[in-house]
């Protein structure tokens, strides 16, 4: 922050020097960031440029005349608020320049000049060119500058200098990269004002010339992309290098590092996502607003608000306000008694006088209703519904029941008549929107309101009724939410005349409701407000009044006449005073925007009700005409007069049209709301008095709800018009709005409040709500009632200015409440398109709403884009709302979503549906075309990064804190292994001696012999039948065989290591004991898929080298496939080991059996790839193995009668040993079910279980979800085919990982149904250093789930909570523990025991440990680390392995076989994997299945870091266009749950995301294929 506005290049040399000295010490860690940034601090301090504090002074509100009059203020005083941080000196000249209406759009221009100067590149988003058409751009890649590593220091700093200066600057790179992409990322685009960056002459040869030079060197002498989430530095643990092959644990760094890329973690030089992250840094790095008021101390329990109150925020200084009355309602004595009693006075003394007028689309008057014909056929409509919808006994309607009106804009003649017969028939109307489909922009409420008024009929027109969906038997549809209606058709060929003896009642006007006119609420609820007769005629009298209505007079009505100003004007007080009303529709408003403005000077009309819209399309096509006279106005109401930034329409307007006899004092704008119906209008003024007053306010203060006047910066200021004076007869109030109505002082912005006889009297049928808002009492500061008498909230903002004119500065459903500031979404709508709108979206057609996410409101805004727009223009025209917004409103913006054109759900009348548009956008249905996030800039109360604090406690202390706490170490076993020594009992049991035999070769000897005919395995194929089986005999016969193979044609020697290159069956096991036979050591590979060689064989070809085998052992048609061409391309053929193929095998019998002598030799390797890309190899010696089978043996009840179903994967870990081992150890059947022939024939697995009836089984997690997935709506049709699982005791999901709960969940709900017991489903747990943990047996309890408060968990901790509370993760036990196996809960730093439900290590001892890693060199450190381990403290002489992982034990209230209490293991997750970000601690896990919540097409999900950014990497399952509804989702549901601001948002195809065999992701795989651009991604976002 220290730099701002100082220019580095222009510093003298030696402050240059010690500058860079800084950050060499940083970056080598001799210093830390705070003592880094203070010295930096004092260094730049002489040469910050000093600016001038103004100091703030009493100002009077200005109030400056509006255009064509002399200025007046008024002495009214204020004060002024503090001044900004972002001032911008104002230039000098007259003051009147300030009271402008069009000043907007100089201070947007003015904000985005200051941000131009700063000239920084956001990365643009990257597009998929099939989803999304772009323009062509040239071809360049920058090289990339994102990290180099810190190892070679000064030398690499000195050559920084000498190629900064030949290179310019790496500014260089990023503008080029401005300009022009490769195909799948478009260009990004700075962000100054049109600027392209100047060529500077150097082409793409010596460009890419330089990618290399640039890859090792620093750039501007930087440090490593800095970390914008936190200041504790990341550290990656002990992964070692990642590179784009799986990394090899033991190799050492000099000869990894040769065969990865020589740049930072592995990821290819050139890669252009990284230069795009490199610029999201960049951006981010950036000087961030302070923080706000409210930030968020993450404590143990919960997040904390913490108010701070900021010592410069402007309050309220006036007196307390009075409550201002309007002059008193005149008593005229001819005003009728009722409204309907005028009209029956008109139509009978005056019935040739015309009532109402209506256009045609052309805009030329259609028909004229009379006065006489309005009358009768309201009568005759009257007299219809009251006596000929039903029987005399049994009316449909009586009085006082409510009628819904369905008229369009088009018919308001057909609607007078509806209405008014209605009134005389003492029905309530209701008018409402014609519903044009099943799916209208808010149809839902509108039958939410139908349903409140209790409405069962609804009046319409004969064409309406024509026009409405009907269901394919010609009725009309059902629409959604709404109730069963009746139509009636009310043309008048289908009125009855009423008989001679029947009158119309007319009462006088009492408090009955009259009509009730419908309101959407903020978020988007329709309720309808009931005026009562009394209310309706006093409105009446008092409009007429206040715009001295006389009677015949003409008025041109543009608004809708259903509702509102259109209904009040030009339906009820036009008729009590004879008006002639001539109704422009819509339709003809869009077809022809001048036609209004025709109407007044064709008809002479005295009185125009319009809106600033209006204003605005009669400007534009103003050229048309020429010969329009205005002269005979007298009044132009302008109904939206409250919305602040009227007053530009009005000037504007009054501009174009002064020439056209248009008087400056006829503009009328007023103030309404449904609840308070007309709050404020000007009235017409004389000709030649002054004008009325306007207030320029300052942003900042209204924000802050102080009306302060805008002297020193007329970037933020708001220009205001009054709204008149308060209507006649009527007292108004300003009160707080939010919390108890307490009266705002004369500078407090507030809602207003009014009482009068002429507003709404409830929401009907919602009597909670009505209390709320029609019958609110003032309180003053002491918090005692003003009066007795209520007032009714209106829901505008403002206050009440010099001469008792009522200002108004937005509505309360507009507020957007950000961080305690309140801003206005009229106001940012004005902002945003002030930014040079017309090349990129359309002027009408923005919403601006806020969404709650963490804490706090965000604003949201969302425009339709022309459909000429390029990416550019729409990316060029984001960031510049971003940067105005942030200016002028100083407020951050959440997300700006860009839509294709006339896809936002729109009102009948064409404005934007706000609320449903809100709804869209949270529901991931608003398909956005262009998105931009900003989370980093506005997220401005996440909880402090946490600071690791050094353990001043040592592990004794700890333990014994844990012992007076009354805590038990946190250390759990299985049972005793007792060795089984008695004969006659092994053989009963099927089991060879174990005095005798402990070697696995020596067991299918014994097995051989003693049992030569029983089946140890079978192998099922994809239909389900036996492909091949094996007999004890058979098995030993083909090992002999393959022994004497490699003894004759390998030349192999004892304790080689054989390569075993099978598809899972049984040549790999007979493989396996033919390598014991002959005292080799075999490796289990996974073959290479034929179909993708270049992927999967690499791999096969890193596991024969690291293993050094001297020999492959395989079938002939791998043994073609590893000579063949196609597998040339990927790795060198001529070098494999000597290859042997076991298909034809010769008869020979090898001279003898090799015997280990002791049991601690080697038995074979495991090689697998872990989930973070590391390659391993463990040893696994003869005891090791034994030990293990015998545990499994002993766990599951093994004995040679029982059968057992394998659908595991054979290649590694407890798979390996299921699958080859185990059965010859134990006698047991094994079924063998190779996973990949589920593909195929999905009902595979689970038919085998029916048919075979077998109680044990294991599979993985990718066998489980097969099922899941694709035989989860298919259970009836296995049920009929006699599919049974009730045999079931035990299926064991096998894994290295946290137990997937939900998968398993679903798995044993499916199939409940097929008879599997829930008690069934339970999983394994391995890892590296001990292929099997835990494993549900028989013995033993149901495995137990705890539910975990997340929050505890990223700081270490485990803190057990209720189930269903807020931030709970179930975790369900991996399992019971092996016999013979001990584990213990550990803290990862300090080595030490933990207590029980505290989380940390889990270190094991067991006889069957690995004994090490296997490494080329045998480095014994890395064997030692793991292997190993001691205790600091407790019990020094145990050996423990680490297995990485993360969990805790817990004592359970269950008992285990010896009845003892049961200890549970819960694993939590891979140390490895974890993310550090913020000083906490998270499982990718745990962000993923929140991500995979976020929308339904998210078909899985991933998540990595790269240089602490967060990337979430999600699959899309729907169509492409969802793409982008995925990105303000997932970053939503992170923040909110995981309290971490996403990065990057990648959204991809299904399938994408890599998975090893057992189902777990392989992230770090994917990080480098995102990095290397190798993805080809459907859409990227970077987060700003």
């Amino acid at each position: 922050m220290a730099d701002r506005g100082v220019d580095l290049a222009a510093l003298p040399k030696e402050v240059k020097d010690q500058l860079a000295e800084l950050e060499l010490e940083l970056s080598e860690g001799d210093i830390t960031q705070k003592g880094y940034e203070k010295k930096r601090a004092k260094l730049l301090a002489p040469y910050i440029p000093q600016t001038q504090n103004v100091d703030p002074g009493l100002q009077t509100i200005q109030l400056a005349p509006g255009p064509g009059a002399d200025s007046s203020p008024s002495p009214d005083a204020m004060s002024s608020s503090s001044t900004r941080h972002h001032r911008l000196h104002r230039s000098g000249g007259a003051r009147d320049d300030r009271y402008r209406s069009d000043i907007h759009t100089e201070a947007v221009q003015a904000a985005l000049a200051k941000h131009k100067e700063q000239k920084m590149a956001l990365p643009m988003p990257t597009k998929r060119r099939s989803a999304f058409v772009q323009s062509p751009v040239e071809n360049c890649t920058p090289p990339d500058t994102s990290s180099a590593s810190e190892d070679e220091g000064s030398l690499r700093r000195r050559q920084a200098a000498t190629l900064a200066q030949s290179l310019q600057s790496s500014e260089f790179w990023i503008n080029r990269s401005l300009q022009g992409s490769s195909t799948s990322s478009s260009a990004s685009s700075t962000l100054s004002h049109g600027e392209s960056s100047k060529s500077q002459g150097h082409n793409h040869t010596q460009g890419n010339a330089l990618a290399d030079v640039l890859a090792h060197t620093r750039i501007d002498g930087s440090n490593v992309p800095p970390d914008i989430t936190s200041s504790v530095p990341q550290e990656r643990g002990p992964r070692g290098e990642t590179g784009t092959g799986p990394a090899v644990k033991g190799m050492s760094r000099g000869q990894s590092r040769s065969s990865m890329m020589d740049t930072a973690d592995g990821v290819p030089v050139n890669s252009r996502v990284s230069t795009k992250i490199q610029q999201l840094l960049n951006t981010l790095k950036r000087p961030k607003r302070p923080p706000l008021s409210e930030f968020f101390l993450d404590d143990a329990e919960e997040i904390v608000e913490v108010p701070r109150p900021d010592p410069n925020t402007p309050r309220p200084e006036g007196r307390q306000m009075v409550p201002v009355k309007g002059e008193p309602l005149g008593v005229v004595s001819n005003w009728p008694p009722a409204l309907q009693a005028s009209l029956a006075r008109w139509g009978a003394t005056q019935a040739k006088s015309p009532a109402l007028t209506t256009l045609d689309i052309t805009g030329k008057p259609l028909y004229t209703l009379t006065y006489g014909k309005l009358w009768s056929r309201s009568l005759k409509l009257a007299y219809t519904l009251l006596n000929k919808l039903g029987t005399k006994s049994e009316p449909v309607l009586r009085p006082g029941d409510r009628v819904a009106l369905v008229y369009p804009n088009s018919d308001p003649g057909m609607f007078w008549v509806a209405f008014y017969g209605c009134l005389l028939a003492e029905v309530i109307p209701v008018p409402i929107e014609v519903p044009l489909s099943r799916k209208d922009a808010g149809s839902q409420q509108i039958g939410f309101l139908l349903g409140s008024c209790g409405i069962s009929l609804a009046l319409t027109s004969e064409i309406c009724l024509k026009g409405l969906p009907k269901t394919p038997n010609g009725e009309i549809v059902q629409f959604k939410g709404w109730p069963r209606l009746r139509w009636v058709v009310t043309d008048t060929k289908y009125l009855t005349k009423p008989s001679k003896d029947w009158q119309p009642h007319i009462p006088t006007a009492n408090t009955d409701t009259a009509y009730i006119e419908y309101k959407a609420s903020k978020e988007g609820t329709v309720m309808g407000v009931a005026v009562s007769k009394v209310s309706m005629l006093t409105h009446c009298q008092a409009l007429t009044q206040a715009c001295n209505y006389c009677e015949g007079e003409t008025l041109v009505n543009v608004l809708d006449f259903k509702k509102d100003m259109g209904l009040w004007h030009g339906v009820l007080t036009s008729v009590m005073n004879r008006i002639h009303t001539i109704s422009v529709p819509y339709a003809v408003m869009k077809a022809c925007p001048l036609s209004w403005v025709q109407r007044v000077h064709v008809s002479k009309a005295r009185v125009a009700l319009v809106k600033c819209r209006d204003l605005h399309w009669a400007m534009m096509a103003h050229r048309e005409q020429k010969d329009i006279n205005l002269s005979s106005l007298r009044m132009l109401i302008v109904a939206d007069g409250a919305n602040p930034w009227s007053v530009s329409s009005c000037d504007a307007f009054l501009n174009v049209f002064q020439s056209h006899g248009l008087k400056p004092e006829v503009i009328c704008p007023c103030a309404s709301s449904p609840e308070a119906m007309t709050v404020a209008i000007r009235r017409p003024g004389a000709r030649g008095a002054p004008l009325p007053a306007r207030a320029v306010l300052s942003m900042g203060g209204l924000s802050h709800g102080v009306i302060r006047v805008n002297t020193e910066d007329k970037n933020s200021a708001l220009t205001v018009q009054d709204v008149g004076h308060v209507m006649p007869g009527a007292l108004m109030c300003i009160v707080k709005p939010d919390g108890s109505p307490m009266l705002c002082k004369t500078d407090e912005i507030g809602e207003i409040v009014l009482n009068s006889r002429a507003g709404g009297t409830m929401y009907y049928g919602l009597s909670g709500v009505t209390k709320n808002t029609f019958e609110v009492i003032p309180v003053n500061s002491g918090g005692t009632p003003i009066g007795d008498v209520t007032f009714t909230r209106t829901g505008l903002l403002g206050f009440v200015g010099p001469g008792s004119l009522v200002f108004v500065v937005g509505k309360t459903e507009g507020l957007l409440l950000v961080s305690g500031r309140r801003h206005n979404a009229d106001d940012l709508v004005a902002t945003a398109l002030a930014v040079e709108p017309v090349k990129t979206v359309y002027r009408g057609r923005i919403a601006v709403f806020s969404v709650n996410v963490f804490y706090d409101e965000r604003i949201v805004i969302v425009a339709e884009q022309r459909p000429d727009a390029s990416e550019e223009d729409s990316f060029q025209w984001m960031s510049r709302v971003l940067q105005a917004i942030d200016s002028i409103h100083q407020v951050g913006l959440y997300c700006l979503a860009l839509v294709p054109a006339n896809t936002l759900p729109k009102t009948p009348l064409g404005g934007i549906h706000v609320s449903e548009t809100k709804h869209c956008f949270l529901e991931g249905s608003l398909h956005p075309c262009n998105i931009l996030m900003c989370p980093h800039t506005c997220v401005t109360n996440l909880p402090k990064p946490r600071q690791k604090q050094p353990v001043g406690v040592g592990p004794a202390s700890i333990m014994v804190g844990n012992l007076v706490a009354g805590k038990r170490i946190a250390q759990a076993a299985g049972r005793e292994l007792a060795l089984i020594e008695d004969q006659e009992l092994s053989r009963k049991l099927c089991m060879w001696p174990v005095t005798m035999h402990q070697f696995l070769s020596e067991a299918l000897q014994w097995r051989a012999q003693t049992d030569p005919d029983h089946v140890l395995f079978m192998l099922l194929n994809a239909k389900g039948a036996a492909v091949s089986t094996a007999t004890s005999l058979q098995l030993h016969k083909r090992a002999e065989k393959i022994t004497a193979s490699l003894q004759e044609r390998g030349g192999i020697n004892t304790g080689d290591n054989v390569v075993l290159l099978y598809p899972p069956g049984i040549d790999l096991i007979a493989a396996f004991y033919g390598c014991l036979y002959a005292g080799c050591i075999p490796v289990t590979v996974r073959p290479p898929h034929p179909q993708n060689l270049a992927a999967t064989l690499p791999t096969v070809r890193m596991i024969i080298d690291v293993s050094k085998a001297s020999c492959i052992l395989t079938t002939q048609a791998l043994m073609k496939t590893l000579r063949s061409k196609e597998a040339a391309l990927s790795v060198n053929v001529k070098t494999w080991p000597t290859i042997i193929d076991t298909d034809d095998l010769s008869r020979k019998r090898p001279p003898h059996i090799y015997k280990p002598p002791t049991a601690e030799m080697l038995a074979y390797l495991d090689f697998s790839v872990s989930t973070t890309g590391m390659l391993t190899g463990v040893k696994i010696s003869h005891a090791a193995v034994s030990a293990l089978c015998r545990s499994i043996k002993l766990q599951c009840e093994l004995y040679s009668s029982r059968q057992v179903a394998i659908c595991l994967d054979p290649y590694c870990g407890l798979g390996f040993v299921l699958w080859c081992i185990s059965s010859v150890y134990s006698g047991h059947q094994s079924i063998l079910i190779p996973p990949m022939e589920l593909e195929s024939s999905l009902p595979l697995w689970l038919s085998t279980l029916s048919q075979y009836k077998i109680r044990d089984t294991f599979c993985s997690y990718s066998v489980m979800e097969l099922c899941t997935k694709g035989l989860g709506t298919q259970t009836e049709a296995l049920k009929a085919r006699g599919l049974n699982l009730s045999c079931v005791r035990s299926c064991v999901v096998v894994a290295e990982e946290r137990p997937r709960l939900t998968l398993s969940q679903s798995f044993s709900k499916l199939f409940k149904d097929l008879g599997l017991s829930p008690r069934a489903v339970s999983t394994a747990f391995g890892s590296r250093v001990n292929l099997a943990i835990c494993l549900q047996g028989t013995a033993g309890p149901d495995p137990s789930t705890v539910y975990v408060d997340m929050k505890s968990l990223r700081h270490d901790r485990v803190r057990l909570v209720e189930r269903g509370a807020p931030q709970s993760l179930p975790l369900m036990e991996s399992g019971t523990i092996l016999p013979g196996v001990r584990v213990i809960i550990v803290n990862p730093e300090t080595k030490g025991p933990l207590g029980d439900s505290h989380l940390g290590e889990i270190w094991v001892n067991s006889p069957h440990n690995a004994s090490g890693y296997y490494t080329i060199y045998g480095e014994e450190s890395l064997q030692a680390a793991h292997f190993n381990m001691r205790l600091s403290f407790g019990e020094p002489h145990t050996l423990w392995a680490r297995t990485g992982y993360l969990g805790f034990v817990r004592r359970t209230e269950l008992l285990d076989a010896a009845g003892d209490r049961h200890d549970a293991l819960f694993v939590v997750g891979l140390l490895d994997e974890t993310l550090e970000l913020r000083g906490l601690r998270y499982h990718p896990i745990d962000i993923e299945t929140s991500v995979s919540r976020a929308h339904r097409s998210i078909a899985e999900s991933a998540v990595f870091t790269w240089t602490n950014l967060l990337v979430v990497v999600a699959e899309l399952s729907g169509s492409e266009q969802e793409a982008l509804d995925l990105v303000p989702l997932v970053t939503n549901v992170v923040l909110e749950e995981h309290h971490l601001i996403v990065g990057v948002v990648v959204v991809v195809d299904p399938g994408v995301i890599p998975i090893n065999s057992r189902g777990e992701k392989q992230r770090m795989h994917l990080r480098d294929s995102f990095l290397a651009d190798q993805l080809d991604p459907i859409y990227v976002a970077y987060n700003m």
